[in-house]
């Protein structure tokens, strides 16, 4: 079959958001330049992962933080990522990026973003606050009103829209495998369009490379395992996109590109299966936000401890305490009232309300609970079990795993303490999850979805209800090194000419931006940003 050929002044492999915005970017300069954009996935797919996702973001000195009361600078972020990020002594760039991002997020990704129609909820929320390593000291997730979809739908128009868009022709189901150079300078990419099957070729001045980690490839995910958590768990759920499989890593690594730690990655412990798991990606998972009120459980039905897990502090400490368990899952167990009120699932998939900027219903949803998502899982996902003693959920756990790891008596062990401290009152708790509970609705956005000390075996509040949970991977926190004009650098710190990476690809900046953890809603801002910047450059 014979090899396709193309032109571009600049060729952009990945269409996701970071390739979106270098992509939008690029036809925003005066330079008229002839821009290629290469996806592997269907047209309908335009965006990716960021279009699945929930869409929050974090910003720092906004107007939505400083409406709520919120005091918040540059000073005060760089100082809770670097905490966060426990960078070691050689990781210049990606201290550099995380400098970078706290100090322009707000000018060049929340105000260009809303110069696009992207608006954002008015209630800023509070994760990744920290355990025992400092975390966020305010609230600075931004919620996309219209979740990621929304976000994505708004870029893709403004790319439609552009008074420049016949510079810009976007090939979907293109395959690249290789980044061509000459003379030391990145010229171009191959690889195979799967419309059809032939071999395709694009000659280009620059080449941005924009096509995700390796979180997709679970093979990859175990293969880079981060030694001190031990070995891998049994089951690993996909909650990354099916094509961030490292393949465009290795490829920059075939031209000299820098590849740092890719043992370092943002998983999230509380996966469950897709009700209807897609046939591209195996294993698909779902990422839930586990409910505050729920008791976290081993895979024993033992509590969890002897700190008590719960989210909304410190996500890479839940995967670590999972991973210690010589059976690596987990289970939610809580009753009916509980679920209801608190349960949600990460994502633009499952939030339909703010998906579809539906107030009222997203109103009504937090204060009456999410009956229909509740009832959906219970009936549609494998992972949740629902009974009316616990002799009867203890047998129906052990008949989902197949093994009999759960007993009553470790189910009513766990919910007994934990129930008669809620019954003696508020001044009497002596619980790390009801003090950290009462610490949580002190903040008026976690207060209308957190429960009030409610007890597991409320009569009135039943069936029993528990969510059996899986290690789920998301996203690569290493990736190819950049430098902050996003220019990919060789292991002698020398960029290669006219080759840039962004987005997860480049570890989100300088080949590991977010050091161990993330402190949430860094991930999208930081493909804006990496995106908008490798443009500029070459746009001079």
């Amino acid at each position: 079959m014979a090899e396709k050929r193309y032109e571009a002044d600049v060729v952009i492999v990945g269409g996701g958001i970071a390739g979106i915005a270098a992509a939008l970017e690029l036809l925003n300069s005066a330079q008229n330049l002839k821009v290629l954009l290469l996806d592997r996935d269907e047209p309908a797919r335009f965006g990716g992962l960021a279009k699945e996702s929930f869409g929050g973001m974090f910003f720092v000195n906004t107007p939505h933080q400083r409406r709520l009361g919120i005091q918040d600078s540059p000073d005060l972020a760089l100082k809770d990522w670097l905490t966060f990020a426990e960078f070691e002594p050689d990781d210049v760039w990606p201290r550099r990026w995380a400098e970078q991002y706290v100090n322009r997020c707000t000018d060049d990704v929340f105000r260009w973003l809303g110069g696009y129609g992207v608006g954002f909820f008015p209630v800023v929320h509070w994760v990744e606050r920290g355990m025992y390593t400092p975390g966020n000291s305010v609230p600075r997730f931004h919620m996309v009103w219209g979740t990621g979809h929304g976000l994505v739908t708004a870029l893709v128009a403004a790319l439609k829209q552009h008074k420049n868009a016949a510079s810009l022709r976007s090939l979907f189901r293109h395959n690249v495998t290789q980044i061509d150079t000459h003379d030391g300078r990145a010229s171009g990419v191959s690889g195979v369009d799967e419309n059809d099957g032939a071999p395709f070729t694009v000659t280009a001045s620059h080449v941005i490379l924009a096509a995700g980690g390796i979180c997709g490839s679970i093979d990859l995910v175990r293969q880079y395992w981060y030694q001190p958590w031990g070995k891998p768990p049994e089951t690993i759920l996909n909650g990354s996109h099916p094509y961030a499989d490292g393949q465009l890593l290795r490829a920059a690594a075939d031209v000299n590109a820098h590849i740092t730690h890719l043992d370092k990655s943002w998983h999230y412990a509380a996966g469950v299966r897709h009700p209807h798991p897609q046939p591209n990606r195996p294993d698909h998972g779902l990422s839930l936000v586990p409910p505050k009120s729920a008791l976290w459980l081993g895979y024993d039905g033992r509590r969890l401890g002897p700190v008590p897990l719960i989210s909304g502090y410190d996500t890479r400490y839940l995967v670590e305490q999972v991973c210690r368990q010589p059976v690596k899952h987990s289970w939610q167990l809580m009753n009916w009232k509980i679920a209801r009120k608190e349960l949600a699932i990460s994502g633009a998939e499952f939030n339909d309300a703010i998906r579809e900027k539906k107030l009222v219903a997203f109103l009504l949803d937090l204060l009456r609970g999410n009956e229909k998502l509740l009832q959906k899982m219970v009936n549609e996902c494998p992972d949740f079990v629902v009974a009316h003693s616990l002799t009867e959920l203890a047998d129906k756990m052990n008949t989902l795993t197949g093994q009999p790891y759960v007993t009553a008596a470790a189910l009513q062990e766990a919910i007994a303490t934990y129930d008669a401290q809620i019954e003696r009152g508020p001044k009497f708790h002596n619980d790390d999850q009801l003090r950290r509970l009462a610490h949580l609705r002190q903040y008026r956005g976690d207060r209308v979805r957190t429960c009030k000390f409610a007890k597991i075996l409320d009569a009135g509040a039943m069936p029993l209800v528990a969510i059996r949970e899986f290690i789920l991977s998301r996203k690569s926190l290493g990736g190819i090194q950049t430098d902050l004009h996003s220019r990919v650098l060789t292991p002698q710190q020398t960029p290669i000419p006219n080759l840039y990476a962004v987005g997860e690809a480049a570890g989100f900046g300088g080949g590991g931006a977010h050091g161990l953890r993330a402190l949430e809603g860094t991930f999208l801002g930081t493909c804006v940003l990496t995106g908008r910047l490798a443009a500029q450059h070459i746009a001079g």
